[in-house]
């Protein structure tokens, strides 16, 4: 989007991208039951999109529709299609606990979703373990506060190494950064997830010795069956297949989005449908990222043109962690991590850059501050679990844990019980360390 900068765009016509943000904030609060079906989602989507998709082909002409297609048939298309890989294949594996509920099972359970999420997808790991996490605790008195590490360590934390991890790393893969480069964040993701999953285990510790006061953890695991039954093995075949893609086949867009859509229905096709059933699979979470989605990325290109030609005097590395945090913690962090990324570019394109440069990017940039890159790639992906509405799969995984008969915090309360006094400190942490 290198040209972007010649269509100037008026502060107005920022409106529908910021009632599409509203809208997926509020009306899950005001209207729970209205907004819970699909098809008014897709409404929102196409009442605001529409608009947007008319201005800008009528106002930018060319640079317009360059636009639109570029977000459409660059960014949308090989988004959902990832996601959606990921949630059918991951959806094809289902994973029994027989362990005991005690802390060191529960962090190990963590610890893994956090390497899985990088590999697999904060979606794709959240789906394939959150089941299993609420069947091993379902004997526990106190269950919330495990699933609301989980949001934070496998639906966010721990998807920062690849692009697979985390749709902001996907989106800024997709503007030309390195697949390898995101390896370069290992010492923020360890620092991060080792002190979310230190802090869980010690709290976790103290609320069992609170269920278990006269009975060792030792002597429960005595009693307890142990162990994990996977079935659908298959599906990590074609897990590596949408891996290798996304690694291998970065220039041919195409080929890629075809090799993941096949991996996707070779696993529909090769998985029993008991396997399917156990996990209580359904179309409707990734139908639902889908609908609104489609709102989001087109509304989305007058705020990315604006944000790119607009000035904020955000030029330091620190400032660009927490205002693209702060976005992240409130809107997607998706398009919130693409927006600074914009900025980013108009700032450094135009100024003189010290110290370490990104190799040259797809879109021509080729002294695009390393530190810069690590404040909106960690801001994005850490910040997306301050609130429900972050990431993708807090939704979710908010759902799944309701309907599984655990009361969940409501939009505030999880802010005001878990993320302003667990998560802000930690990532305070995490830029006082590195950026």
């Amino acid at each position: 989007m290198h040209e972007a900068h010649e269509l100037l765009i008026p502060t107005w016509a920022l409106i529908p991208f910021v009632l599409m943000l509203l809208s997926i904030a509020i009306m899950p609060l005001v209207a729970e039951h209205w907004w819970e079906h699909n098809k008014n989602k897709l409404i929102v989507s196409l009442v605001l999109g529409i608009p947007t998709a008319i201005y800008l082909f009528v106002a930018g002409g060319h640079e317009g529709i360059h636009e639109l297609q570029h977000a459409l048939i660059g960014d949308y298309l090989p988004f959902i299609i990832l996601l959606g890989s990921l949630f059918v294949v991951t959806g094809g594996i289902f994973i029994q606990s027989y362990s005991a509920p005690t802390p060191l099972t529960n962090t190990m359970f963590l610890a893994i979703g956090a390497i899985l999420a990088s590999f697999m997808g904060t979606t794709g790991a959240a789906m394939l373990l959150i089941r299993p996490v609420i069947t091993t605790i379902q004997k526990r008195k106190f269950q919330v506060h495990t699933i609301l590490f989980f949001i934070a360590v496998v639906a966010n934390c721990g998807g920062l190494l690849t692009p697979l991890g985390d749709p902001p790393l996907f989106l800024l893969y997709l503007r030309g950064v390195e697949f390898s480069w995101f390896f370069n964040l290992l010492p923020q993701w360890a620092v991060a997830n080792g002190l979310l999953l230190i802090i869980y285990f010690v709290w976790d510790s103290i609320l069992y010795k609170k269920e278990h006061p006269n009975v060792t953890e030792a002597a429960i695991l005595e009693t307890e069956d142990k162990g994990v039954k996977l079935t659908g093995n298959l599906n990590f075949l074609f897990l590596a297949g949408i891996v290798i893609s996304v690694a291998y086949l970065a220039d041919y867009k195409f080929l890629q989005s075809v090799v993941m859509l096949c991996m996707a229905g070779l696993s529909i096709v090769c998985t029993k449908k008991e396997v399917r059933a156990k996990n209580k699979f359904s179309w409707v979470p990734i139908i639902e990222v889908a609908f609104l989605f489609l709102g989001i990325f087109i509304t989305m290109i007058p705020a990315l043109l604006y944000l790119k030609q607009a000035s904020f005097n955000i030029t330091e590395a620190w400032q660009f962690y927490y205002a693209t945090g702060a976005l992240s913690s409130f809107l997607d962090n998706a398009p919130t991590a693409l927006s600074f990324f914009q900025l980013a570019e108009g700032v450094f394109n135009t100024q003189a850059v010290s110290g370490d440069v990104l190799p040259v990017l797809k879109d021509g940039y080729d002294h695009f501050p390393v530190l810069i890159m690590k404040a909106i790639a960690i801001g994005a992906v850490f910040f997306g679990s301050m609130t429900y509405i972050g990431n993708g799969p807090n939704f979710m995984i908010k759902a799944i844990a309701e309907e599984n008969k655990i009361t969940m915090p409501s939009f505030f309360g999880y802010m005001i019980r878990f993320s302003l006094i667990v998560l802000l400190p930690v990532y305070i942490v995490v830029q006082l360390l590195f950026i």
